[in-house]
């Protein structure tokens, strides 16, 4: 599974443990998954990285030394004037002709060392900040309920404010079409407005929402 995937599933398990079912078996029993994953999602939203086996170089092993001393060099000279991958690969051709190996491979080793020691890191950071009335999320959940003395499965809708975290939440037998335009009613009178922006999560995405000053429109 690709990590980007197990992201979004991590995020599933805790929005479900949070908003739906509330317990890591009932999550668990829902997506069909070990109880224990469920609970190293609720441990940390970021899974945990993929142990990478070490590999052997032989190409390499014996160039490592000669590299690494460009390397430690370099952290004293000015960035414009140290060694590319290119530049240690011409010098391994010029000092070292007995050794032969592919630019690619030194390129490869050259970039996970520079990788390794910080030096080719940067960090992206993406804005979560929200102005009042800007953006809500719409899901469906399911949850059970106890109705004349007998569990019942019930489909709950979920609209939650993005700025303040607010949420507003209604219940129903089934989710049917009505019970979703009555439920956005519901929400925006609840929130006092209607979002300029709202984001829907599984509910309906062959759905296209348009939001006016004064009213809802659904094409489907």
């Amino acid at each position: 599974m690709e990590r980007r995937t197990k992201v979004e599933l991590f995020e599933e398990i805790r929005r479900e443990y949070e908003f739906g079912i509330g317990t890591v078996r009932g999550v668990a029993r829902k997506l069909r998954m070990h109880r224990r994953q469920v609970r190293q999602a609720l441990a940390d939203a970021q899974p945990p990285a993929r142990k990478q086996p070490e590999r052997r170089r032989p190409v390499v092993a014996g160039l490592m030394p000669f590299i690494e001393a460009i390397l430690t060099s370099d952290r004293q000279a000015p960035r414009k004037q140290r060694h590319t991958a290119h530049r240690i690969w011409q010098r391994i051709r010029a000092e070292r002709p007995e050794q032969v190996v592919a630019e690619s491979t030194i390129r490869k080793y050259v970039r996970e060392r520079k990788w390794e020691l910080g030096w080719s890191t940067r960090t992206t950071c993406v804005p979560q900040s929200y102005a009042p009335g800007q953006e809500g999320q719409v899901d469906w959940y399911e949850a059970w309920a106890e109705l004349n003395g007998a569990p019942v499965k019930l489909q709950v809708f979920a609209l939650r404010s993005m700025v303040s975290g607010a949420a507003f939440h209604r219940a129903y037998q089934r989710a049917t079409q009505q019970a979703f335009l009555e439920a956005h009613e519901q929400a925006f009178h609840y929130f006092g407005g209607v979002f300029r922006l709202l984001r829907y999560d599984y509910v309906a995405r062959h759905i296209i929402v348009v939001l006016c000053p004064s009213r809802l429109c659904v094409r489907l």
